[in-house]
């Protein structure tokens, strides 16, 4: 079937998943991630997965029990753990909440937002040269940018450029680079009154993170976010960046 692990993704994620458990025997796992990655790519409910994977409701456990123990999020620093350094990118992306997403309360402390466009959530990425991502988060979709920046950069390498739009220009943002050894080339806003070293050809290479956002909304399930919790959506993220990772290892094998 379509959106099914090919052979290569398969080897490459099956060392990272927990220990099967001992007593009655249980779909493989193999089924159940083609399951769940269908249902990613394609925006269904899961009472709609076809029965040729599993039934439903083995799939969402097995995806919710995941989620719970941090799976994806081990799975995506063990992959990033070799990215490259020397240029990280950051920015957001504003995505839909679907209204069956909508339906719970105290919605603030699901990432949801009210915007110009109703609710919203808003997702910080921060990705490498190759806009592979390296850190993922979650915020309502009226969130300032730098709201979850000083997280995001934790990691900065020193040596390392990081790129990002205006919007980031704080000097919080420009003090972290320095404080990490990194180098921030994001242009100054027009009410700065110092002048700021700022490099426009260097910048041309933030499209990378344009890039990655444009794929992993390629997956319906991300495109629009139908979960009502913020742990759901952000899976079906860290499961989209998954297989981005995985093809690039795949592409720069010998």
């Amino acid at each position: 079937m379509r959106y099914e692990l090919a052979d290569y993704e398969w080897t490459a994620i099956r060392p990272m998943l927990p220990n099967k458990p001992r007593g009655v025997p249980r779909v493989n796992d193999r089924r159940v991630l083609n399951g769940i990655f269908w249902v990613l790519r394609s925006g269904a409910p899961w009472r709609d997965l076809p029965a040729a994977f599993c039934p439903y409701t083995t799939c969402y456990n097995r995806f919710d029990r995941w989620r719970r123990a941090g799976v994806r999020g081990r799975i995506i620093d063990a992959l990033a753990a070799a990215h490259d350094a020397s240029v990280q990118m950051i920015d957001t992306s504003i995505v839909r909440v679907h209204q069956h997403g909508a339906c719970i309360t105290r919605n603030q402390r699901q990432s949801m937002g009210r915007s110009r466009g109703g609710l919203t959530s808003k997702i910080h990425a921060v990705v490498d040269s190759n806009g592979l991502p390296v850190r993922l988060a979650l915020s309502p979709g009226e969130a300032h940018d730098v709201r979850l920046a000083g997280r995001l950069l934790s990691r900065l390498k020193p040596g390392s450029m990081l790129l990002a739009d205006r919007g980031y220009d704080a000097d919080r943002i420009r003090e972290l680079a320095m404080r990490k050894g990194a180098w921030a080339n994001i242009p100054p806003k027009s009410n700065r009154s110092a002048p700021i070293c700022f490099s426009p050809y260097l910048y041309r290479a933030r499209n990378h993170v344009e890039r990655f956002f444009n794929r992993i909304k390629q997956c319906r399930r991300v495109a629009t976010r139908y979960d009502r919790l913020a742990g759901n959506y952000l899976a079906f993220v860290q499961l989209a960046s998954i297989r981005l990772w995985l093809a690039a290892r795949y592409e720069a094998a010998p």
